[in-house]
């Protein structure tokens, strides 16, 4: 069994960002354990993408199989019954009066986090690998950096523990992002993201784009499209 510093646990979606941060941690772990939180998200479908990337994403390593453990997910439905967001509810996408996208989950990534530092100290797990960003976020407080580090120590001090909260995403932009993919795993890992990941606000599985699946118009789809362009024009 892997010492208590080589045990890590991935916040894991199903969408893009977290399955980078999932093979980041295979590359960099000898132990995985990946948890996925069902708050009745209107794009419930990632949900339904993450055994499959779990078994792909094994078979792009030689190590990784041995590497990747249990899967845990979380319901975490009264987040959804609260929350009046265009991620929750079926509402068109907008700003609000303080200038955030209504996509935005009041207290989300605080929540998993905390579910997530409970779940890795009943686990022994000593790592918890998140996809928070402050580069594209969409202004988003609880994907900052300083969010996440007060979210750390408030934690320790919590549950008298050491987990620390990594993000290898946070000064990355979306065509870094890929950019890593790539370096991680190559063309398969890369494929894999384009195949099987769901990034779409709206759960828009039908249409095939070259950067993956989805609208193509809600903030996650440019978003995605964008960095992608950005990277191939770049590679």
């Amino acid at each position: 069994m892997a010492a208590d510093g080589e045990r890590a646990l991935v916040l894991f979606s199903g969408g893009q960002d977290s399955t980078t941060c999932l093979a980041w941690a295979l590359a960099k772990y000898r132990h995985v354990e990946t948890v996925g939180f069902d708050y009745c998200q209107r794009h419930g479908v990632e949900l339904k993408q993450r055994p499959i990337i779990r078994d792909k994403i094994m078979r792009l390593m030689p190590q990784w199989p041995e590497r990747l453990g249990d899967d845990h997910t979380i319901d975490l439905s009264v987040l959804g019954a609260m929350s009046d967001t265009a991620m929750t509810r079926d509402v068109e996408i907008a700003t609000n009066e303080k200038g955030l996208p209504n996509t935005f989950v009041p207290g989300r990534n605080i929540i998993f986090l905390t579910f997530a530092a409970a779940l890795a100290y009943r686990r022994g797990l000593k790592r918890i690998v998140g996809g928070m960003c402050e580069t594209d976020f969409s202004g988003y407080p609880d994907c900052r950096d300083d969010t996440i580090k007060a979210l750390q120590v408030a934690l320790n001090l919590g549950i008298e523990s050491r987990v620390v909260i990594e993000t290898p995403l946070m000064w990355r932009d979306k065509a870094a992002t890929w950019a890593l993919s790539h370096e991680l795993g190559g063309t398969a890992l890369v494929d894999l993201v384009v195949e099987d990941t769901h990034t779409c606000y709206l759960g828009e599985r039908g249409e095939r784009h070259e950067w993956g699946y989805g609208c193509g118009l809600c903030p996650a789809c440019e978003l995605r499209a964008r960095g992608w362009r950005e990277w191939r024009s770049a590679a």
